[in-house]
């Protein structure tokens, strides 16, 4: 069994290339081989933090629109969990404590001018807008909270593959540096050694900036595609609050 691990190990060209380079090259290869998991690390977390976000948001809606004729009924505390993502729940608290702020203060404030009028609480148009102004608000940080480091995948693209061809220009210089102050048998081992430190790091950087490319479009595709259905959903919460506490105007 150790013979057959040493003998992949042994036929493997990038740790061939490893060995095989001096210490820079070997940095070449850890500081590629970092940015890969690096890499698949925030990919995964992304993902699965988007995933969540989703999911539970999809839960909260679907228990908003039974409770659409009365929208500040909802209990957050039933559906808080600080474990779960659920930007939706955010954006209808941030609604619910503004909303219901300013009914209290206009039921205050409607008591003490005109205490022999109707007292029940409305919202005035520069209410909702000032609502709509927190909601606005809360869902850019929301999406905030989604792209955070999603900067390092869009870097690793760049960086991967310069790295790369750092790894491949010094493998081919230090072969031709090597050849320069050695002569005989050992010139196309030295030759053979160099072209591989050469090409891996080229193959690694582009290893690296593949996958990171490809995960930074798709977490970048998936945030904008929710931040809408925020939007939307901030527009529905803030018309049902609307319909219900909107004063009537009576001519």
């Amino acid at each position: 069994m150790n013979v057959k691990i040493n003998f992949i190990l042994s036929t493997n060209p990038f740790i061939d290339a490893y060995f095989q380079s001096d210490l820079l090259g070997k940095l070449i290869f850890i500081g590629l081989l970092a940015l890969s998991i690096c890499s698949w690390i925030i990919i995964l977390h992304k993902v699965w933090i988007t995933y969540q976000a989703k999911k539970y948001s999809t839960e909260f809606y679907q228990a908003f629109q039974q409770q659409r004729a009365t929208p500040l009924a909802i209990d957050c505390e039933l559906h808080t969990n600080k474990q779960k993502p659920n930007p939706f729940l955010d954006l209808y608290s941030v609604l619910k404590k503004h909303t219901v702020d300013i009914l209290n203060k206009n039921r205050r404030f409607g008591a003490v001018s005109s205490p022999e009028l109707n007292t029940s609480s409305y919202l005035s148009p520069s209410d909702i807008e000032f609502v709509d102004t927190h909601l606005m608000s809360a869902v850019a940080n929301q999406i905030q909270d989604l792209e955070k480091n999603l900067f390092i995948l869009s870097t690793i693209v760049s960086l991967g593959p310069f790295l790369g061809l750092l790894g491949t220009v010094w493998g081919i210089l230090s072969t031709f540096s090597e050849m320069q102050a050695q002569a005989g048998g050992s010139t196309n081992q030295m030759i053979l050694g160099g072209l591989s430190l050469a090409l891996a790091t080229t193959v690694l950087g582009l290893i690296d900036a593949i996958p990171a490319l490809i995960g930074y479009n798709y977490l970048k595709n998936t945030i904008n595609s929710f931040q809408t259905d925020m939007d939307g959903f901030s527009t529905e919460i803030l018309a049902a609050v609307e319909m219900q506490y909107r004063k009537v105007d009576v001519k």
